[in-house]
């Protein structure tokens, strides 16, 4: 009985970190359409950043997430404003090619600037620190992961349903024409939509690069683990996302429980599931934002 309860825990906080990794790439298709191929990447390009400033200023990985997310947003922003603007009123195969070569770009800076070696953050004490409950350990830094990740969630969701720049955005996405009859400058919100999805990826990012080893090529399972969280919670969806990262991690940890090499696999396994019986997700698209 304790097993499995330590399993549900760390199920739990494993699908912390999978909802925080793909709410990025659910904002950037709920608000563009824009399914971002190179999402993983720039996961890999914000644990890149807190390479950077962490050689340049020292400080705590944990807090070079104040400089990474501005930079990130940022990033995205411009990205969004000088190129994939361009490509939202078009098909929607446009952008998938757009960030598809974005990703192959990506994969070559990165190497060209730090090499193909593996990388990783160092956090200190906090990342073996665990806190005992009973006969169960948890890590303190999967329990901080989770936390920053439900402080993210709430900080959107608020933004969204509560504020005038989420007002503006919900009819954006609601209906863009209208919208723009309304005097609202859309490919504005969607500049502001994509930078905000790219300082979440860049928190994500810094995060993943605490957790494990990284180099350029490293993208690509960034990308499925955060697909399968968002099509398993429905795409677009907010807390739908949350609710599919969980359900990724507890799958992967149940996995893990039953045989070694079965972690990946049962995550994989529910992700086939969900595509045959809810292709939807478990939210709705017209639950976005609830």
């Amino acid at each position: 009985m304790i097993d499995w309860i330590d399993t549900l825990i760390q199920g739990v906080l494993l699908g912390g970190f999978f909802a925080l990794s793909g709410l990025g790439l659910s904002l950037s298709f709920g608000i563009m359409k824009i399914v971002n191929i190179a999402h993983g990447d720039f996961m890999v390009v914000g644990a890149y950043l807190g390479v950077v400033v962490v050689g340049l200023i020292g400080v705590n990985p944990l807090i070079a997430i104040v400089f990474i997310a501005p930079a990130m947003f940022l990033l995205g922003y411009v990205l969004q404003k000088t190129i994939l603007n361009r490509a939202v009123d078009g098909s929607e195969l446009t952008p998938l090619l757009i960030t598809f070569g974005l990703s192959i770009i990506l994969h070559n800076v990165l190497q060209e600037l730090f090499s193909a070696d593996f990388k990783s953050l160092d956090a200190g004490p906090i990342e073996v620190a665990s806190i005992t409950i009973g006969s169960i350990n948890v890590g303190w830094f999967p329990i901080i992961i989770l936390l920053i990740a439900l402080a993210v969630y709430c900080s959107l969701y608020y933004v969204m349903a509560s504020t005038k720049f989420g007002r503006i955005t919900r009819a954006t996405v609601d209906d863009p024409e209208i919208a723009s009859l309304m005097g609202i400058n859309t490919k504005q919100i969607y500049c502001m939509g994509m930078g905000l999805s790219m300082a979440i990826i860049g928190i994500a990012g810094s995060l993943y690069g605490v957790k494990s080893s990284f180099n350029p090529m490293s993208g690509g399972d960034q990308l499925l683990f955060a697909f399968e969280a968002v099509i398993i919670g429905g795409m677009g969806s907010i807390w739908g996302t949350m609710l599919g990262g969980m359900a990724l991690g507890l799958s992967q940890i149940i996995g893990y429980r039953i045989d070694a090499g079965w972690g990946a696999f049962a995550g994989h396994l529910v992700f086939f599931i969900f595509l045959f019986l809810k292709p939807s997700g478990i939210l709705s698209k017209g639950d976005q934002y609830a």
